[in-house]
């Protein structure tokens, strides 16, 4: 099932990004990894890549070697946004399923 914000957005590769960052926020990946849980090539990723660190939504937490892991910069003022984003979406699809719960029991 598709995510309230790839529902909202569409499937493109950027959106499929920024979802799986927010789903795993505090958690760290490659960005192989990233492109695998996003569900798309890494080249697509790397398409997206220069925009993602320009507007600092990702952010370095661990080297080793030349492996860098990222993860959700959630002090990036647009990474606020998006997580907002996700809250709201998530409130009205709870405020929508209370209201089908309780309207066919008053009627």
């Amino acid at each position: 099932m598709k995510s309230l914000l790839l529902q909202l957005t569409g499937e493109m590769p950027l959106f499929k990004i920024l979802d799986f960052l927010v789903d795993n926020k505090g958690m760290d990946f490659t960005k192989s990894e990233i492109a695998k849980g996003s569900n798309i090539s890494r080249a697509s990723l790397f398409n997206y890549w220069k925009e993602l660190d320009k507007y600092k939504i990702v952010k370095v937490t661990r080297r080793f070697g030349k492996t860098k892991l990222y993860t959700l910069n959630t002090s990036s003022i647009i990474s606020k946004r998006i997580l907002d984003l996700e809250k709201a979406l998530i409130s009205e699809a709870i405020r929508k399923n209370q209201k089908e719960i309780i309207e066919p029991i008053s009627t």
